[in-house]
């Protein structure tokens, strides 16, 4: 999507500071933290949310999540824990229309209701 703020990081056309690139996927910091470690995996094919991927292209969730779990790794947030948030519509608190999982860790976090 032409005017997608996420698609423009993963193409490089905006600059980001990235923890982990593939040709499936691309984490980031976020700019805006809510926690000492924050960042965003973003597949680099434009997805709105979730139940827009067709079920035969559902292997682009795989790839995602074995790039949060290599980052998972290199920042050392396994030892202590970390969440993972995905959060989908306007209700959910999604700004950006482009699926991504929000990896928060580095500090003891509040605990979910």
């Amino acid at each position: 999507m032409s005017d997608c703020i996420f698609c423009k990081i993963a193409q490089g056309k905006i600059p980001a500071q990235f923890a982990y690139s593939d040709e499936h996927a691309v984490v980031f910091k976020d700019l805006s933290p809510k926690a000492p470690v924050h960042l965003l995996a973003v597949p680099r094919q434009h997805y709105a949310c979730i139940q827009d991927i067709e079920p035969l292209n559902m292997g682009i969730m795989a790839k995602l999540m074995g790039a949060v779990s290599q980052v998972v790794k290199q920042e050392k947030l396994s030892e202590k824990g970390y969440r993972l948030v995905v959060n989908s519509g306007a209700d959910a608190g999604q700004v950006v229309q482009h699926i991504h999982v929000h990896i928060l860790g580095g500090a003891k976090l509040a605990q979910c209701p």
